[in-house]
């Protein structure tokens, strides 16, 4: 298992923005929580799907790319820790978005202790693509796109072509979504029952579903938690934690 990473209390959690210009309000929405509740956190974790879709890093210049890494910047710059975790649609971000960004970069999944003492509090935390098994075609899809090999070969491509090889796969996804159930598109039991015993059953933190709820139950004789997070629609929407408890916040922009 990874070592820990450490952070900070408190602290919030988002995931499933899904920036893009095409989308005013989700834009606005996370400025404004840029400008406001996430400036009284110590720390900001973003796991995974800042973006609708990130080509590489090379596209750091694009106009509305810059100015999202900008504003996470000046985050980071006010004091707020930023960690990133990549998702299905921003699988290509790297080292180079996070040093623009000033965030550090976390692995799928990431245990993340907050405190040094014996008693500090461990969460984990997975974008959570890779705990939906039952969709064995995006299972193999999402193998492919992940190996270092096929990722090398798509960056070596001009950014305009992976760019509209890139829209291309989205709508190929939203066509595919429209025939594949809820349930398929849901987390496994047994994958999630196996990553949490293969941490020592910590809080488990993700997004990906777009289904957001809490879920508590028993495994193994311990007791477990499931935080899934919220998709934004317009509206900014994070998790908040304080070391001993969650809370659920919400906004609109402007």
């Amino acid at each position: 298992m990874p070592e820990a990473a450490r952070a900070a209390l408190p602290a919030l959690f988002i995931s499933d923005l899904h920036l893009n210009e095409d989308e005013p309000a989700n834009v606005s929405a996370f400025l404004s929580f840029l400008q406001g509740p996430a400036r009284e956190a110590a720390s900001l974790f973003i796991l995974g799907d800042l973006f609708e879709y990130w080509a590489g890093d090379d596209d750091l210049e694009t106009p509305f790319n810059a100015r999202i890494a900008a504003a996470v910047r000046a985050l980071v710059d006010r004091g707020t820790a930023v960690f990133f975790m990549t998702g299905n649609r921003d699988l290509l971000a790297g080292p180079r978005f996070a040093a623009a960004i000033g965030a550090t970069l976390l692995t799928d999944p990431a245990p993340v202790r907050f405190g040094t003492g014996a008693q500090a509090p461990t969460l984990l935390l997975a974008h959570g693509d890779a705990l939906c098994t039952d969709d064995l075609a995006y299972q193999a899809f999402r193998k492919q796109v992940r190996d270092p090999g096929w990722q090398a070969g798509f960056l070596a491509q001009p950014l305009a072509a992976r760019k509209t090889f890139i829209a291309g796969l989205r709508q190929k996804s939203e066509a595919a979504k429209a025939d594949k159930s809820l349930e398929i598109m849901d987390v496994n039991a047994d994958a999630v029952a196996a990553l949490l015993r293969q941490h020592g059953f910590p809080v488990l933190v993700h997004g990906h579903t777009h289904r957001p709820d809490t879920h508590r139950f028993t495994l193994d004789g311990h007791p477990c938690e499931r935080r899934v997070l919220p998709d934004w629609r317009g509206e900014a929407c994070w998790l908040r934690y304080d070391g001993s408890s969650f809370t659920a916040a919400s906004t609109t922009a402007g």
